[in-house]
């Protein structure tokens, strides 16, 4: 199941790995918007809202401790692509290290702070107390979201991205099983949609673990193994906090925009909330794409292989750009029609509407450059480079908090949902020229490596 991407024909071997992630991150979406389908259904509006209201919340700590938890496994990636085993077990021995130390730091920051959070990001109190029960339980249960995304991780390091993806089709079907029983049964409303997630994924977590241990034991890490090594702590953490940071600031932004949307009404975040949904499932292309650079790039990296990590930049944003003209027409198709699911029949879509569509709107036009953020950020950490990566997601903040502030103070809805647009256009560009300025650097340590190879064979 590993699969080596420094051999053989570029979009055939990037288009076979990023399917199945494709799938699983569809997947993945698919049982995170049956939450808000069912809430919406079974419990109401507000509750739907108020899951809406905590997405940005759940995205900035599930974000920076799986920011943490993947870049980790970059090392894993690169130590597989040099075929250095015995650095490979012991990478991924680190990184499981690390994550239970980020989780407990994660978990505990959260919990304390989540109050505060909601009420500075003028959460109406309407829904307060369903927004509060949903994102602290989600908070409680970092531990399964991280755990599942590490052991993912390593396995797509080293070529493998169906084995994740079969797990995540089982962890789908069952969360949807636990919605109805926790939601529908035992009427838990927003809690029951959390616990729901949370057991879905640990459980995912847990086969992806057993599936290395039973599977894959030569990556399965030995008595020895266990424990922190300065140079693998060093190596993981100089390209995991960058990537942490880079998903919290971004997360920041979101949040800036999504306390401008609520000041809007429970209406327009509810409508908001459905139709950021919809885009989401619609674009999953984008970060799989991103998912496949980053191992792409890792193994390539590893085994010194510069003019791979060339191609494979033109031939993802060929892939990419044909995906973002057709994941532009779907939205605009299908966001009346698949607004009617999110609401009971009682509801008046039409309603609606007018906050959903000027969003999808302008997202469809800037799905080019949001494809070129992960293409270019991913090649770039892959390749162990975190600080510029880093600086993208606070170009992203500072793009969404511009238009979000002109949003609330001049109280112009379109300007809030153009935050998202705004960011990707000006990232897509900063990400762009970013790699214009890494790829010399990395040129340069090839022939560097290439010069030392043959001085050592020399000797």
């Amino acid at each position: 199941m590993k699969s080596d991407m420094t051999k053989g024909a570029i979009a055939p071997i990037l288009i076979k790995f990023m399917l199945p992630l494709f799938i699983g991150n569809l997947f993945q979406q698919f049982y995170n918007m049956v939450d808000t389908l069912i809430v919406g259904r079974y419990v109401g509006t507000d509750a739907l809202a108020a899951v809406g209201a905590t997405g940005t919340i759940m995205f900035l700590i599930l974000g920076f401790a799986n920011g943490l938890a993947t870049g980790f496994t970059v090392l894993t990636s690169q130590s597989y692509g040099a075929h250095d085993d015995k650095r490979l077990r012991h990478s991924i021995a680190n990184a499981v290290i690390l994550a239970v130390i980020v989780t407990l730091i994660t978990t505990m920051v959260s919990v304390i702070s989540m109050k505060s959070i909601l009420r500075m990001m003028n959460t109406p109190d309407d829904i307060f107390d369903y927004a509060y029960s949903y994102i602290i339980t989600i908070s409680y249960g970092i531990c399964a979201s991280v755990f599942y995304n590490l052991g993912a991780s390593i396995l797509r390091a080293v070529g493998n991205s169906k084995v994740p993806l079969y797990f995540l089709i089982f962890s789908a079907c069952l969360n949807v099983g636990l919605d109805f029983v926790c939601i529908v049964g035992f009427d838990l409303k927003t809690f029951g949609a959390a616990l729901a997630t949370v057991v879905s994924q640990g459980i995912s977590a847990v086969l992806c673990f057993i599936y290395i241990y039973k599977k894959q034991r030569s990556m399965w890490p030995e008595r020895s193994d266990w424990h922190l090594e300065a140079r693998d702590t060093s190596h993981q953490l100089r390209v995991g906090v960058p990537m942490a940071l880079q998903f919290a600031i971004t997360a920041s932004g979101t949040m800036i925009m999504q306390a401008a949307i609520n000041l809007f009404g429970s209406t327009a975040v509810a409508s908001f909330t459905a139709a950021s949904k919809i885009q989401g499932l619609i674009t999953q292309g984008m970060p799989s794409m991103g998912q496949t650079i980053a191992a792409y790039a890792g193994q390539n990296f590893g085994a010194g292989r510069y003019d791979r990590l060339k191609d494979g930049i033109k031939n993802s944003m060929i892939i990419m750009t044909v995906y973002s003209v057709v994941a532009a027409v779907l939205s605009l198709s299908l966001l009346e029609p698949a607004m009617h699911l999110f609401f009971d029949s009682a509801q008046d879509v039409a309603v609606h509407l007018p906050w959903a569509i000027p969003y999808i709107r302008f997202c469809a036009m800037c799905y080019i450059p949001l494809s070129a953020i992960f293409i270019f950020r991913n090649m770039m950490q892959g390749c162990g480079f975190g600080f510029l990566p880093m600086m993208g997601g606070v170009v992203e903040l500072v793009s969404r908090a511009i238009m979000a502030v002109l949003s609330m103070k001049l109280m112009i809805y379109e300007l809030a949902s153009a935050c998202d647009p705004a960011a990707w256009l000006t990232t897509g560009i900063f990400t762009f020229v970013a790699w214009l300025y890494v790829a010399p650097k990395i040129e340069k340590m090839f022939v560097g490596r290439q010069i030392t190879s043959t001085e050592n064979q020399m000797k």
